[in-house]
């Protein structure tokens, strides 16, 4: 393996390329098992040093176009372009890998490549991506930006061209200055935001369904012509043959001929398809900078001494901080910073992630599905929609109503309810159900905060999706179900002749819980139950006909031993809050065991 990245190349020759590009190859279909195999075997040495006589060599290479194109078409940057890959690949699997590239000083070289994108935009682009994961929570590498590191990348996220590539550049670029906001100035920070925002509005606004439509006319007239100039040049063979014919009385071309075709690989090359690769350098953008929207909005998760105030609480507290909001245990307060919020409203960024949670164009559609080369363009197509619920749930969860670009939350709700119940059939794609049931979720937590009531989604309707929900193979899906349910159950409780209906939710929530193989799915059913019984006498009359206290009396001790003999199965976090149901749960049955000896329930019961 590192033999094969230090064979040294001769003139003409693209063995040391397609090398390199094999383990690429395998680095990139061989995930993190792969990956840390090859930097065990320490292909970080050979492959450094190789990324640094790439940069020396183009340092060097101030040959002429015409010349650079006789030799090897760029040999080097061909070589390069292979190399930033792999060590893309092998960083993103690999922490090893992460921390050689900060010691071995790879930044400057990164950048050297980054520099070409005026020449070479595909190396520039491959850099970019390499660059953006590196510098995603590595803070040994912040030391390594100065002033001139910081120039090159806004040189870059300022190119003014307007291709998809140079786009998908920009937004790439765009994201490895957030990762470094902290090399950034304070005094600095609103602009520099704004500045980001700014790209990913570009890309956003941009659509990709018309794009497709657009991109496949013009490959398809592209391609017309090159026929015709292909047959006008067979045409004028024909006629140069006939006129030889003609002149020495030969019937047949002459042996030193060749027909068009023998001895040509061009028909076993893969044909040019730049249109194709603008379209996926576009989605790639977008998806991009939807990721990376949803990281701003994220807060940090808490510390383990926020976990240890929340397990601590008072117990007389517990009604009051668990559920005056319905917003559930596992929530959190959030808000985005000043400087990111007026970013997201003067760059319109919530009425654009808005616009990329619609279902694809159909005709694009049409086109991905009855053409090969272009039906992976599908999936990217059914991930920038998935990225796009996920910024709108996080968006509902951190921002005001203004932040939404005066789309009113009955709007929103009309419009996810569209996204699920449009088909005869629910959707059953695990992606797209996590998405938008999380997206849901959010929604329904801050109508319920506000008091506002939704009625875009019938009863019947979120019966059906809690029914497909748990029938899913996802817990998060199931999460998500469940707290839904816990949420609308809550409305439910604080209105009248709603026992029924809280009956039923009762009984599925305990019936979750109980039989549940996933702890989180049954900690989350849990809590729901908690949101649905916490308050109010439609849910004291309903836990009483439904059993609710003896249920969870009799649940409590099976809990706590799921609870020990799982603990390796769940990380620090998930069992940090698994703690906190416990504790709630016993809190919990402490309250209804005092609502149960008040003299209206025991009336009640009699």
């Amino acid at each position: 393996m590192r033999g094969t990245i230090r064979t040294r190349s001769r003139p003409r020759s693209c063995w040391r390329r397609y090398s390199i590009q094999v383990l690429k190859n395998l680095s990139a279909c061989g995930g993190f098992e792969v990956c840390d195999d090859m930097v065990s075997k320490d292909i970080m040495t050979p492959l450094v040093a190789l990324l640094k006589e790439c940069s020396t060599g183009l340092d060097a290479n101030q040959l002429s176009p015409e010349k650079r194109i006789e030799m090897d078409k760029n040999y080097i940057e061909d070589i390069a372009n292979e190399a930033i890959n792999l060590l893309w690949n092998v960083c993103e699997c690999s922490s090893t890998a992460v921390h050689i590239f900060n010691k071995e000083g790879c930044l400057e070289a990164v950048l050297l490549y980054m520099k070409k994108f005026s020449t070479n935009v595909d190396l520039a682009i491959s850099a970019a991506n390499c660059l953006q994961a590196v510098t995603e929570d590595n803070p040994d590498l912040l030391y390594s930006f100065n002033a001139s590191s910081q120039q090159v990348l806004e040189t870059v996220m300022l190119c003014p061209e307007s291709t998809m590539k140079h786009i998908l550049l920009r937004t790439l670029t765009a994201g490895i200055i957030w990762n470094i906001k902290g090399t950034i100035p304070p005094g600095s920070l609103g602009s520099m935001v704004n500045a980001i925002l700014k790209i990913f509005s570009e890309s956003l606004a941009i659509d990709a369904g018309e794009t497709i439509i657009r991109m496949k006319e013009a490959e398809k007239n592209r391609l017309k012509l090159a026929v015709e100039g292909e047959t006008e040049e067979n045409m004028s063979d024909v006629t140069e043959n006939c006129v030889l014919s003609e002149d020495y009385d030969l019937e047949e071309i002459p042996k030193g001929k060749v027909k068009k075709g023998e001895n040509d690989i061009s028909d076993f090359l893969p044909p040019d398809q730049r249109e194709l690769k603008e379209v996926t350098a576009l989605l790639m953008a977008q998806q991009t900078a939807l990721e990376i929207i949803v990281n701003m909005c994220c807060s940090e998760d808490p510390s383990d001494d926020e976990w240890e105030e929340l397990s601590s609480s008072d117990e007389s507290d517990f009604m009051e901080n668990s559920y005056n909001d319905g917003s559930g245990l596992l929530m959190s307060p959030l808000c985005l910073s000043d400087e990111v919020n007026s970013a997201f409203l003067n760059n319109l960024i919530p009425k654009k992630i808005l616009e990329k949670t619609a279902f694809p164009n159909s005709v694009a559609l049409d086109i991905c599905m009855h053409n090969p080369s272009w039906k992976p363009l599908i999936k990217k197509l059914n991930a920038v929609q998935c990225r796009a619920l996920t910024c709108l749930q996080n968006i509902l969860l951190v921002s005001d109503m203004d932040c939404l670009g005066g789309a009113s939350l009955q709007s929103i709700a009309q419009h996810l309810s569209q996204l699920v119940f449009a088909k005869m059939e629910l959707p059953t794609d695990t992606e797209f159900l996590e998405a938008v049931t999380s997206a849901l979720r959010a929604l329904l937590q801050t109508m319920a905060s506000k008091n506002i009531s939704q009625q875009s989604v019938t009863p019947e309707q979120l019966w059906t999706l809690c029914e497909a929900g748990m029938n899913s193979s996802s817990a998060s899906v199931k999460v998500n179900i469940v707290s839904i349910l816990g949420i609308s159950g809550s409305i439910l409780a604080k209105g009248q002749d709603t026992a029924e209906k809280l009956k039923v939710i009762g009984k599925f929530l305990l019936e979750v819980a109980m039989k549940e193989s996933s702890l989180v799915v049954a900690g989350e059913a849990l809590d729901a139950l908690f949101d649905v019984f916490a308050d109010g006498k439609e849910a004291e009359k309903a836990a009483v006909e439904i059993r609710l206290l003896p249920a969870l009396k009799e649940f409590q001790p099976v809990f706590k031993m799921r609870m020990r003999k799982g603990k390796g199965k769940y990380s620090t976090d998930q069992l940090c809050v698994l703690d906190n149901v416990k504790m709630n749960l016993r809190r919990f049955i402490a309250y209804q065991e005092t609502l149960g000896k008040s003299p209206t329930c025991n009336s009640e019961e009699l």
